[in-house]
């Protein structure tokens, strides 16, 4: 991760501001910027606990698509 201002500096800026956050982790996925991800914060501290918040956020994620999946593949056999 680079030190200083990325391509979504001005967007995670004013997520930011506009939310009152210690921090924020913008992540851009077939934006018209291209993709990417930036993080900023006041703290640098709180730098350390990205990885781990990071794995619990992606395992929250799979979580909630397993359940999905389980949700649509259930009422696709009720219709049938």
């Amino acid at each position: 991760m680079t030190i200083g201002p990325g391509k979504y500096n001005d967007v995670c800026t004013y997520v930011r501001k506009r939310t009152r956050a210690r921090a924020v982790i913008l992540l851009v996925l077939e934006g018209s910027s291209g993709e990417g991800f930036e993080v900023q914060t006041a703290d640098p501290m709180l730098l350390l606990r990205l990885p781990q918040l990071l794995r619990e956020i992606a395992e929250s994620i799979e979580a909630d698509a397993l359940n999905d999946a389980a949700k649509l593949r259930e009422l696709m056999e009720r219709k049938r």
